[in-house]
């Protein structure tokens, strides 16, 4: 068995490693690349790290590209991502739009042999999308991963994108809500998170009492955590609110904003000092901005809090759900995207709408200690069986293996209970 794997066993057992084994045999000779926008900061990077390393582990040649771009052509897939996500005044000026397209074609010659080398491209959101407009006579098979939320996209920018969208050979959704019309094969796929990496494994008791004395937070106080980047979705000015309603009720409550930048995000400061501009008064609000690698403090943060919220308002999935849900805290979650996968309400915790529907919950939470308890154990188990990055690489083997086999070469999958 593979490094890679042989660790997973554990937790998933020895039947799915096993099946992920022979699927990889499948797959023998295989080569796969992936080019998103970053290699650090959010959920796509963190996703590619874990899952071109198991990969790699199995035998199957995978490389991960960055591709290149400038502040003008960030503002632009600033944009389009917001605009997908529904914001209607969000559709990028006409220059934009070419120097999107400019700066995917100088990119798409500087990466041309490793692209044409491989059997299967993997492009990950709209900052590339463009790519597969300088390979009209490819080989291979390439694949447009959507991770945002399309379920109601601005119809200008859609049309535009969908204009290179369309020529890809498949499109991979987290929800069948997000699904957009396409004239090819589209895969279902929830993102995952890797239970073994250093934001998600078991922390010893005083690592976690260290982000007590380090970020100034009373451990001997409820505390009440955000992690997400500083971006208009996720609301971090809505969750303040809410605190505010709900420490009428429960005095001492504190609330943590934690997140960091991305290379692809160019409005994260000016989110940011809005958020600290609010906060400015009230000592138990901590503001913390912190380094892409952070991963073992958000980590211990996470488990230092009482529960967590993650109040966005467009949401493609929201892995940092999937992580509080791992560590056994319920999470209250915006009613929306792919939260609404993992929040099972009443179960896993809370989706809501507004602020004072968290401020509600947040009461609820810290008078019934014993219903944390309760959710943070069934959200644990919820993670277990559907969240993990061993399903997620077993769905991307399933992919490739329907792409680039024929039948009589495919192998069955059964689902294990």
């Amino acid at each position: 068995m593979s490094d890679g794997l042989e660790r997973y066993q554990e937790i998933v057992g020895p039947e799915i490693i096993s099946e992920i084994k022979q699927m990889a045999r499948v797959l023998k000779g295989v080569k796969i690349v992936h080019v998103n926008s970053t290699k650090e900061g959010g959920g796509v990077a963190e996703i590619l790290m874990t899952m071109t390393h198991l990969t790699s582990s199995l035998g199957i040649e995978t490389h991960w590209e960055v591709m290149q771009g400038t502040p003008d052509f960030f503002e632009c897939t600033k944009n389009f991502h917001n605009a997908i996500q529904g914001l209607k005044q969000a559709a990028p000026q006409p220059h934009l739009l070419k120097v999107y397209e400019q700066v995917n074609a100088e990119n798409a010659e500087s990466l041309r042999p490793i692209l044409e080398s491989a059997d299967v491209v993997f492009i990950h959101d709209p900052q590339p999308a463009a790519l597969i407009n300088a390979f009209p006579n490819r080989k291979n098979k390439w694949v447009w991963r959507c991770h945002i939320d399309a379920s109601n996209p601005q119809r200008a920018v859609w049309k535009f994108l969908r204009g290179f969208v369309s020529k890809y050979d498949a499109s991979i959704f987290s929800l069948v809500d997000f699904v957009q019309p396409l004239p090819h094969p589209i895969y279902l796929i929830p993102p995952s998170i890797d239970p073994l990496s250093e934001k998600n494994i078991d922390l010893p008791p005083e690592e976690i009492q260290a982000v007590y004395s380090r970020f100034h937070i009373d451990p001997d106080r409820p505390m009440v955590l955000q992690v997400s980047r500083f971006d208009y979705f996720k609301d971090p000015l809505g969750v303040i609110e809410a605190y505010r309603m709900a420490k009428k009720f429960k005095h001492g409550l504190q609330l943590v904003l934690a997140g960091s930048e991305a290379a692809d995000d160019p409005e994260g400061e000016v989110v940011l000092r809005q958020v600290q501009a609010a906060a400015e008064n009230d000592p138990d609000i901590h503001v913390l901005f912190l380094s892409p690698d952070s991963h073992r403090t958000i980590n211990a943060l996470q488990r230092a809090s009482t529960f967590v919220i993650q109040k966005s308002l467009k949401e493609g999935f929201g892995l940092v759900v999937t992580e509080a849900l791992w560590k056994k805290k319920p999470v209250i979650g915006g009613n929306t995207g792919g939260i609404r996968l993992q929040v099972v309400n009443h179960q896993t915790g809370y989706l809501i709408n507004t602020p004072e529907g968290a401020a509600e919950r947040m009461r609820y939470l810290l008078q019934m200690p014993h219903v944390v308890s309760e959710q943070g154990e069934k959200g644990h188990a919820y993670v277990r069986d559907n969240f993990l990055t061993i399903r997620d690489l077993r769905d991307y083997l399933t992919l490739m293996i329907s792409l680039l086999k024929p039948v009589n070469k495919r192998i069955e999958i059964h689902k294990i209970s």
